[in-house]
Formats: C-alpha cells, sequence, structure tokens
C-alpha cells in the first residue's frame, strides 16, 4: 500500500517560535510513529512578509530539534503553473469572479456580528450578476472570490473532533487569488498538499475553521480531502497565540543563548504529559514516547517560569 504523507510548511515570514517547534515536532514524531512520509515545503507566497533569510533558517531549526523529512518540494514560489492551472479550472465550474472590492467597502457592508472582527464578512450582495465577464478568471492581476453556498461543513478531526461551520455565514465568499498575482493561503495549500499527495495535514488549531474552507476547494478541484489532526496552541499568558508581542522565544534565539535542543524539546514533551516535570529530552526518545493520545486538549500557555526552566541549563 502507498504510505500516507504529512508535511512540514514553515512559512518564512519570520523565525519559528517555540509554538511552531512544538506544532513540528508533534507533526514529525506522529509521522514517524504512523509510518507516514514527510514532504517539507517552503510557503514563500505572502510577498512583501516574506524574509529571505528565514527560508534556510527555518530548515536548520528544524534538523538542529532532531527533526528530518523524506522529500524536499522546496519553494512555493519556483513553479506558478499548479496554482494557475487550479484557477482556470475553478473559473470553468464558474465557482470564481473578479472582485475590485475594497476591504473598507466590505467592512462597511457587513453585518453587526462580524464589524471589527479580524475577518470580514463578504455579502452576496457584492457578488457580480450573472452573466457578468467577471465570472471568469480576469488575469492574474485582479483579485478573484470563491463563491460559497450557504449550510454547514463538518469538519472530521482525528484530534480535535468534529466542528461544524458555515463558512457562508462566517466569511462568506473568500479570496482564493490576490491582486499580487499570486493565490492566497487558501487555495495555495490546497493546490500543493494534492500535488504532494498529502493525505494528513498535521497543524495548530488556530487553523480549524481553515480546514472547511480548504474541504470546499478540494472537492470544487475534483481532489480527495485529507485527513486532518489541529494541535492545541501554544499561547502567551494573554490568551493570545504566541508571537513577539510575548518577547523573544525563537528558537534560534534560545540557540544563540546557549540552550540545547534537549532542553527545548524536553519542554515540549512535558507540555504533551510525556513525563511528569520539565526534563531534556532527545528527539529520539521524544519520537519513541509519543502517544496522540495522550495529548491534552487545552492549549498550551508558555510562561515566565518555562522561559526561566529552558534558560536555567
Amino acid at each position: 500500500m502507498t504510505p500516507r504523507r504529512t508535511r512540514l510548511a514553515p512559512s518564512p515570514t519570520g523565525a519559528l517560535h517555540l509554538g511552531n517547534a512544538r506544532t513540528f515536532l508533534l507533526t514529525w514524531a506522529l509521522a514517524r510513529r504512523e509510518g507516514w512520509r514527510i514532504v517539507y515545503r517552503c510557503e514563500d507566497l505572502d510577498g512583501p512578509r516574506v524574509k529571505p533569510e528565514a527560508i534556510a533558517a527555518a530548515a536548520e531549526d528544524l534538523r538542529w530539534l532532531g527533526i528530518d523529512w523524506d522529500e524536499d518540494a522546496g519553494c512555493q514560489s519556483a513553479d506558478p503553473e499548479p496554482y494557475l492551472a487550479a484557477i482556470h479550472r475553478l473559473a470553468a465550474g464558474g465557482w470564481i469572479f473578479r472582485c475590485d472590492r475594497s476591504r473598507r467597502e466590505i467592512e462597511a457592508a457587513a453585518s453587526a456580528p462580524h464589524a471589527g472582527e479580524h475577518e470580514v464578512r463578504f455579502p452576496e450582495a457584492f457578488r457580480p450578476p450573472p452573466g457578468d465577464p467577471a465570472w471568469r478568471f480576469t488575469g492574474p492581476e485582479h483579485a478573484h472570490r470563491l463563491r460559497i453556498d450557504s449550510g454547514p461543513r463538518i469538519v472530521r478531526d482525528d484530534l480535535a473532533g468534529h466542528h461544524r461551520f458555515d463558512v457562508s455565514a462566517e466569511v462568506g465568499d473568500f479570496v482564493v487569488w490576490t491582486r499580487q498575482g499570486v493565490p492566497a493561503y487558501q487555495l495555495a495549500v490546497v493546490v500543493d498538499d494534492a500535488r504532494h499527495g498529502i493525505t494528513d495535514v498535521v497543524r495548530g488549531d488556530d487553523l480549524l475553521p481553515s480546514a472547511a474552507r480548504q474541504a470546499i476547494l478540494h472537492e470544487r478541484l475534483g481532489q480527495p480531502e485529507p485527513r486532518w489532526w489541529h494541535l492545541p496552541l501554544v499561547v502567551g499568558t494573554d490568551g493570545r497565540r504566541l508571537a513577539k508581542r510575548h518577547g523573544d522565544s525563537r528558537v534560534a534565539s534560545y540557540r544563540e543563548m546557549g540552550v540545547s535542543a534537549e532542553r527545548i524539546v524536553g519542554w515540549v514533551a512535558w507540555t504533551c504529559r510525556l513525563q511528569a516535570d520539565r526534563r531534556p529530552m532527545t528527539a529520539a526518545t521524544f519520537r519513541e514516547r509519543f502517544d496522540p493520545g495522550a495529548l491534552p486538549r487545552d492549549r498550551i500557555t508558555f510562561t515566565e517560569e518555562d522561559h526561566r526552566w529552558l534558560l536555567d541549563a
């Protein structure tokens, strides 16, 4: 039988932090435990936010932690043709339309429950009328949105359980092609997962709503939907996703301060209940002890105490 496949897909918009390290360690350990192949790819389509030096740094950090992979798929930006083929296929099915509306216009039209949220719902009234030329792919320099039908979408997750999303009510018709001439994240990741043969997607639970949107894209492109494994996120003491606002939690910074890879892996193992207290651990031992059934379902809070323990080598 063909082995199942997962991927490690860092985005080089910044250095890997401890939250990223935990997610990638768990993905790697799960894949090695289950006998899946691992594909490494660099998701570098986020335009000006991409930092070229972060591309090599991400792979270096992962190797330093003891993480390996079976295939290197390179960077997304190296070959735009698969994304163009996908957008043309969506256009042929009548699923996309050109949208020149500004975010301000969309926010002004949004209903009260969505106003002021990070994602603003696109109102159906802004769709072009039937037969309008905008219901075609009118060129890579224009933004295009995917038409979303109303109704729920069930995401069956092997870790997070079953979740119900109504993409139409939450965000409406979402962007699949940007005016920068590149596919939006949702389309790019679906195209890449299909062409790399990814059967299992493991990532943070902040992307759980994206699974519903990506499932729609897989369906409309005639591709099988992968299995989903969404891991509890690492957050700061304010409950928000670990980021710069919580201080410097970059893996590279800890390396520069003399923290060993085993100490970071040991902290991750402790958050996964693989050991009763914080103690150093090798990646090989982590892989051997890893048990997805024992993973806590709550998000992990990174505290000042965790930071001090990492430095107290």
